[in-house]
Formats: structure tokens, sequence, C-alpha cells
């Protein structure tokens, strides 16, 4: 037998599992590092946070990840060097990571890597009838065992499209074994680039849901950067110091995205600056800067709350769960808890889990779950195991 297949069957032995869950988002702003002590498989996984750490990406670094994201069109050579040279970075930052905490390679069963997302298309984006829903993560998992040392599953999305869905958002199946209750219905909402949530009813789980609502920070982080030289909106401060303009919100709430019926995905891809600068052409007139954050942090609120409340029906007894970056911004949580009057709204840690870290750790579920089962016990949902295995050697 292989003796890398050797290594992976004593791996599902063990009682425990040490796994690195990695993610890189579409905010570029670093990587998240989630080093997880995982037992049990499906309904009965356990995911304890022993370490965490955001490595923020230099300019450098980003000004290299530019060159293939987030654009339609992109040179072959610069996509083929990133895929390579991401993944060699994300190893040097993992053995890094390992070296300040005081552990070793031998300390790690597996590495889980979600990649950095250059660009997803499904077809409700593409409108191509003879493709299918399509998305690409680059960060060669090759590259990352081999320079680790340490088994890596990768390239998750791919077997959800297979499988029919959009490829995204996947937190579905690690929130649905984490955090189904049978006493509370559950929104898990989470904040990054792009928001999402999850439904999880406490009864009838083959009705739960998971979508993406439209931008988190993505547009609020870009216009910020551009146009104030900052990575992102500080304690909100920009936004609460300008005003709503209603006439730029209602034009940015008129797209064609909001009106599909969830489940649904979208990225940077369709939400970016060049469409938020014909957005502002559209209106016909000046806006100052600081209106325009406070315009964006209150459209990401209310598609948001636009659509939870199209396929939710939050009068009845529902809690609200928050993680993501979107989390640190008090003009962002202050719009929705006004939005959802009264639904309670707090933080995911009161269930035990980072907020920072949840997507991160989301992925090292995954990967244990391919290792462990042999299919998500999801009703409902197709029958996947996510993740290609790539040996150190």
């Amino acid at each position: 037998m292989n003796s890398n297949l050797h290594h992976l069957y004593k791996i599902g032995q063990k009682p425990f599992r040490n796994i690195i869950g990695l993610m890189s988002g579409t905010s570029m702003d670093g990587l998240d590092i989630a080093y997880c002590k995982i037992t049990g498989s499906g309904f009965d996984t356990q995911c304890e946070l022993l370490h965490f750490e955001t490595i923020p990406y230099s300019e450098v670094v980003k000004e290299k990840i530019s060159l293939v994201f987030p654009k339609k069109e992109v040179s072959l050579e610069d996509f083929s060097l990133m895929n390579a040279w991401l993944g060699t970075y994300h190893a040097l930052l993992i053995l890094d990571f390992l070296k300040k905490n005081g552990l070793s390679k031998e300390d790690v069963d597996l590495i889980a890597s979600h990649g950095q997302t250059i660009f997803h298309a499904p077809k409700s984006m593409h409108q191509r009838q003879d493709f299918p829903n399509a998305t690409l993560q680059i960060g060669d998992a090759d590259h990352l065992a081999v320079k680790t040392g340490i088994i890596t599953l990768s390239d998750f999305r791919q077997k959800n499209i297979a499988g029919g869905g959009e490829g995204a958002p996947l937190a579905f199946y690690g929130d649905a074994l984490l955090f189904h209750s049978e006493k509370e219905d559950r929104i898990l909402l989470n904040i990054g680039g792009i928001a999402n949530f999850t439904y999880l009813p406490s009864r009838e789980l083959e009705k739960a849901l998971v979508t993406d609502t439209g931008p988190g920070n993505t547009l609020i982080d870009a216009y910020v950067k551009k146009h104030f030289g900052k990575s992102y909106d500080e304690n909100g401060l920009i936004a609460q110091s300008g005003n709503v303009d209603s006439k730029l919100l209602e034009t940015l709430k008129y797209h064609p995205f909001f009106k599909i019926k969830p489940p649904k995905s979208t990225g940077q891809e369709i939400f970016n600056l060049g469409w938020l600068k014909s957005k502002l052409k559209e209106i016909g007139f000046e806006i100052k800067c600081e209106d325009v954050v406070a315009t964006l942090t209150r459209f990401s609120a209310e598609t948001i709350f636009d659509t939870i409340q199209s396929t939710i029906n939050t009068s009845e007894s529902v809690m609200i769960y928050l993680s993501g970056g979107g989390i640190h911004n008090p003009v962002l949580l202050s719009h929705l808890k006004d939005l959802f009057k009264n639904v309670k709204i707090q933080s995911i840690q009161v269930l035990g889990m980072n907020p920072d870290a949840k997507e991160a750790m989301l992925f090292a579920v995954l990967a244990n779950q391919t290792i462990m089962d042999d299919a998500f016990p999801l009703p409902g949902y197709p029958t996947l195991n996510m993740g290609k295995i790539s040996f150190p050697t």
C-alpha cells in the first residue's frame, strides 16, 4: 500500500484529528489559519479551536493576486504562475504559524485549504446554457502539501457544483453539523466580502437553506481603499460621518441578482468598483465620498434583510448569529438591528465559536467529514464528500 494512503488510514483511526483550516476571502485582506481539534463526524462532530491567526496580506501580495482577480480576462501566464506561487506562499505562512505556536508538522494531521477565489460564475451570471455553474480557486494544494509535508485537501467547491450546486456558499454543510439545534430556529449570518446566511430550522431540516445575499464588505472596502487610502472602514467611522443617499440606495438595489430566488451566489465579478461607478453616473449628480460609504453600508444591510425576509418567516422564534468581518462594523450592525427590530442578533461567540475564525474552521470540518464519513447526513442536500487530496510525496 502507498505509504500516504496508509498514513491517511491511520489518521482516520485516531480518536481526534488536528486539522488546519485555511480561508482567504474575496476581500483579500489576508489568510485565516485555524488550528482545530476535531472529534467525531456527522452530527457528532465537535470542533475545538486551539490556535487562530489572520495573517494580513502586504500590498505586494495583494497586487500579485490582483493580476488575476477579479477580472474576466487574465493572462494564462499570470494565472499559471499565481496558482503555484500562492500555494507556496500559503505553505510558508503555515510553517511560520506552526513555529510561532510551538508546533511541528507532526502535530497536524491535515490541511484544509479553500484557496483564493479568482472567478465565480453561476449560470445566473454567465447565461450560457451549454455550460454549467462554475467557480475557480487558486493556491495549488500540491505545493502546499509538498512544502509543509502535510496531507492537504483542497478545491472543495467543485464537488458541490458537480452535484448540482453553485459551489457557494458552502457554509451550510459545516453549519448544519455544528450548530443545528432542536430547541430554536437559527440563522447563521456571515458578513464577509460577500454576505451569506444558513437557515437551520429546529425541525424539518430538509427545509434548511443557504444563500448569498449580495455584497457584505467588498464594495465598502474597495471604495474606502480608493478614496480614503484605508483597507476598510474601521469601526464604521467613515459611514458614521456620512448620510445615506436614498436615490443611490434605490439604484444599487435595482439589480437582477436581487430578484433571483434563493439559493443563489455572487461575487466581485458583478459587485465591483466598475459597477458602482456606473451607478453613481446613473443617478446624475455628485455625492460626497462619506455619503457613498454610508449608502454602501446601508445597502449591505438592506439586501441581507430583504433576502432573509423573502425566504424566512422571522416573525416566528428565530435567532440570528453573526460572524465575519462585518461584525466589527457598528454602523452595519446598527442598520441590521434597526431592520430586524424584534429578532435577536448576536455574535456566534455565544455558541462557542470565534466569529473571525468560523469560515476557516468550517473547511477543517469539511476535510474531517471527507476522511471520516461516507457522506453528509443532510436531508435534501447532495450526499457529497468534498475536497481533492494532495499527498506530500
